[in-house]
């Protein structure tokens, strides 16, 4: 019985925070689109349009590997080749564009 009673307690304890973290949830979102639909109207008021959403910037464009990440990596490939999973071709090949970027 003890088990019994201990497990509806728990059950029912994660339903109660489950609850109160879903009416906040909706709370908080409901407040959102509040604040949304007051700058809109703000917005139709002065008669500017509202504006979407600032257009987001490029990413940045990757950074050059350094000379010690070429080198890592041309060990890497030494170690494969030397294991047989890369042939002399496939090896080369790397080297050049590990080296050539």
């Amino acid at each position: 019985m003890p088990g019994l009673l201990r497990g509806v307690v728990r059950t029912a304890a994660i339903a109660g925070t489950a609850t109160a973290v879903s009416n906040r949830v909706s709370r908080r979102q409901a407040g959102r689109w509040a604040q949304q639909e007051a700058q809109e109207a703000a917005y139709a008021q002065q008669g500017a349009a509202y504006p979407a959403q600032a257009p987001a910037e490029p990413p940045p464009a990757p950074a050059a590997p350094s000379m010690e990440d070429k080198i890592a990596q041309l060990k890497e490939l030494g170690t494969l080749k030397e294991q047989g999973v890369l042939t002399e071709e496939e090896f080369a090949a790397q080297k050049a564009r590990i080296l050539g970027s």
